[in-house]
């Protein structure tokens, strides 16, 4: 990964993940994907290779981002989705040429077109995302129990009880801030 730039936080949920690349959305936002070059290495390690990206693609890009967690988000209230969102996620997957490649594997893998342009790449994770918030999956869509986190995630725990969008991010955060908590409320606990 590039020096100087926060890790990406990637989980088994194509679309979801994606919307992990802007983080503690209600707290000090982070941006994971601030460059073009930057969406180019978020692609890479999600199977989505592409050749280049513009800024009005990355633009492109991060409008797909905040219309999937609007979507995710409402989904997750069970609320209305808004129509704005929901025109962006499907203008995004009309416009790719990606097909679903079977690997030896048994595995499904995304082959863009042989221009390997980010539009396909785009089309590919708003396909993802329909996928996710029509029920599609066996799974639930859910909101991270950090009050500066609140992003959008797939549980697909057995009871569907998953509080956080990550156990080594936000569950942590909040487990020590529990813990040093309890300390200064009852200081000879740790005696």
């Amino acid at each position: 990964m590039c020096a100087g730039f926060p890790d990406f936080r990637l989980g088994n949920v194509l679309a979801t993940s994606f919307t992990g690349t802007l983080s503690e959305r209600h707290g000090k936002a982070v941006e994971r994907i601030p460059t073009p070059h930057r969406l180019i290495d978020w692609l890479a390690v999600s199977g989505l290779t592409v050749d280049s990206c513009t800024t009005a693609q990355l633009d492109r890009a991060r409008e797909l981002r905040e219309s999937i967690h609007a979507a995710a988000t409402a989904a997750a209230l069970q609320d209305a989705l808004p129509a704005s969102a929901v025109q962006v996620i499907n203008d995004c997957s009309a416009q790719g040429r990606a097909a679903a490649i079977l690997t030896p594997e048994g595995k499904r893998r995304w082959q863009l077109s042989s221009a390997s342009c980010v539009e396909d790449a785009l089309s590919v994770i708003a396909a993802d995302a329909i996928s996710v918030i029509a029920g599609e999956r066996d799974g639930k869509l859910a909101l991270c129990a950090s009050p500066t986190c609140q992003a959008a995630f797939f549980d697909t725990s057995q009871s569907r009880t998953r509080k956080w969008c990550d156990m080594n991010t936000c569950g942590n955060r909040q487990k020590k801030a529990r813990f040093h908590a309890n300390q200064r409320n009852n200081p000879r606990s740790a005696e």
